[in-house]
């Protein structure tokens, strides 16, 4: 039996199951929208595409890094945390886990834990998060 405070790594858990797609496009819409938001301050969005990218990319590195989870994540009741532990991945693999995510293709190739390339490569694994 896990404790609900710190729950069986993802990993060694024969009965994780991981959030529904809807909650992590959901989680993501939230975060897109906060980024263009934040990148008007410096840029244009629209004519400079690469603005709402870099914000996001960082956005990542210190929320996920920090906190396990995005603001759009804790929206949807979802974080992100290491495969092996459970976890904080720590900030400079959650800033690769956003350039990854940039790149929206691993996103798109997952496994059976609907761990996209992006969570593979960087060790991490997007679970329910507990109610508080």
């Amino acid at each position: 039996m896990t404790n609900p405070q710190h729950p069986a790594p993802p990993a060694t858990d024969p009965a994780f199951a991981p959030p529904s797609l809807g909650r992590r496009f959901g989680a993501l819409v939230v975060d897109w929208v906060l980024c263009l938001l934040v990148s008007n301050f410096f840029a244009n969005p629209v004519r400079d595409g690469w603005a709402p990218v870099l914000v996001l990319i960082l956005e990542y590195g210190f929320f996920l890094g920090l906190f396990a989870q995005t603001p759009g994540m804790y929206v949807t009741r979802i974080r992100c945390v290491a495969w092996s532990d459970g976890g904080r991945i720590g900030v400079l693999r959650a800033l690769l886990r956003g350039l990854l995510l940039a790149l929206v293709v691993p996103a798109l190739i997952m496994d059976e834990h609907r761990r996209g390339l992006h969570d593979r490569l960087t060790g991490s694994v997007i679970t329910p998060a507990p109610r508080p």
